[in-house]
């Protein structure tokens, strides 16, 4: 068990009867996360101004303060300003300021919501949230309109209503486990939840998103792994934004995650002033995969109330993945997306590395900037796809997905469809045609 010299100081003056023990249990850390203002100084020894502390009071009144006593020890108390643990934990009064271009709900989660618990967006897959709590309230949450509810985990007869969702919605074959961090609930709860979904026969894989590994690495324990690995496949995506957060613990909680057999991934989210460095990130990127965790996402802060303080242009994620491409391993590169507002799901953006093309050639450029071309192929017969697979000749005898119709760009590409453009609503141009009819 890890136990450092600065780590022993925060728990003494938590509890001068506390031990190492103490502080590698969970349970411990969570009872005595850092709440007020008072505490954080107590435990940092930090002396904020009469002016910051009344600035910061009315923050938290909105938006509380909640660190484990874990993820406080690894600030930099003497360089705390600039330390992008303190920046993602303790907030700042930039979160109280809302822009016209925020929203409570900017992905529409809610609103894409079927039942209570249960956020449905893509065809073949759900967000199922069975916890409402976190180990720690990040400053850059997309959820921050949740943020002060009381704390609460959900019923089973809550849990049971997305149960029964996802039995009768026989398309969905991935289910991901969020919240709050689907990791505060008692093991025995959690494996409840995965027992009821590896009953129901279309679910293939479920997936759980937490950021444990980074905030509280003592939550990973060998009862929770060897829980987890009997329902295999469960993936677990965690949530590191800074080569800092990539502690000791943290290595060992991921060692433990993947000495049992779990595919781990982690989702970052592009944080001004935190993680906006090339450098930065690229190191991010090495130490988790030397970790064994395969980089997932790399998110475009949200446009969540209180966030504007966090957001980078679009263009400086683009520079981010311009310095990865060609300089680094293709499984340590993440995908930069933009979560569409109001539900639109998530849009790769990425830099052109298509230059031109034509009825025989593609003009591409690679990371150094060398210009190549591609010969397309002389003599490829288009097949024509009328998604009548019991006569094609490809090799299709298999178990097959349930068919689903196209929509989208897709039904534009489809042979099958008939359609040749999508509309938006409310076009001016039709609305002319009907008034002139």
């Amino acid at each position: 068990m890890i136990y450092t010299k600065k780590q022993e100081i925060i728990s003494k003056k938590i509890d001068p009867n506390s031990n190492k023990g103490d502080w590698n249990n969970w349970k411990w850390q969570l009872k005595h996360s850092i709440k007020t203002i008072e505490q954080f100084e107590y435990l940092s020894g930090i002396k904020l101004s009469d002016s910051i502390k009344a600035s910061m009071k009315k923050t938290f009144d909105h938006f509380p303060l909640s660190i484990t006593p874990y993820y406080l020890s690894v600030i930099d108390f003497n360089n705390y300003e600039f330390d992008p643990v303190f920046k993602q934990s303790f907030g700042t009064p930039s979160e109280l300021q809302v822009l016209k271009s925020d929203h409570q709900d900017p992905l529409s989660e809610d609103s894409d919501s079927p039942v209570k618990g249960i956020t449905h967006r893509y065809p073949d897959r759900v967000m199922f949230h069975i916890s409402n709590i976190c180990s720690m309230y990040c400053r850059h949450c997309t959820r921050k309109r949740k943020v002060g509810d009381v704390d609460c985990i959900p019923s089973k007869v809550d849990l049971l209503k997305g149960i029964q969702y996802i039995t009768e919605t026989k398309q969905v074959r991935d289910v991901l486990l969020s919240g709050g961090d689907p990791l505060m609930l008692p093991d025995d709860m959690l494996e409840w939840v995965l027992q009821e979904l590896t009953k129901i026969p279309h679910v293939e894989i479920i997936r759980i998103g937490t950021r444990m590994p980074v905030v509280l690495p003592y939550r990973i324990t060998d009862d929770l792994v060897n829980m987890l690995r009997k329902y295999n496949p469960v993936w677990v995506n965690t949530h590191f934004n800074h080569p800092k957060e990539i502690t000791t613990s943290s290595c060992l909680a991921l060692k433990r995650l993947a000495d049992g057999g779990l595919p781990l991934g982690n989702q970052s989210v592009l944080l001004a002033d935190v993680n906006d460095c090339p450098r930065i990130m690229k190191s991010l990127l090495h130490k988790l995969v030397q970790n064994r965790v395969r980089p997932y996402y790399l998110y475009q802060c949200d446009l969540s109330e209180g966030l504007s303080h966090f957001r980078t242009p679009v263009g400086k994620g683009i520079e981010i993945m311009e310095s990865l491409i060609g300089h680094t391993s293709g499984f340590a590169r993440p995908t930069y997306v933009i979560d569409a507002p109001g539900g639109g799901g998530k849009v790769p953006v990425m830099p052109n590395y298509i230059i031109s093309w034509s009825t025989n050639k593609v003009v591409l450029r690679n990371y150094e900037g060398v210009i190549t071309t591609y010969k397309e192929p002389d003599s490829y017969e288009a097949r024509l796809c009328d998604r009548n697979c019991e006569d094609c000749n490809l090799e299709l005898k298999f178990d097959a997905d349930e068919e689903i119709a196209e929509s989208g760009i897709n039904e534009l590409l489809s042979d099958a469809s008939d359609r040749i453009a999508l509309i938006p609503e409310n076009n001016p141009r039709l609305k002319r045609r009907k008034n002139d009819v």
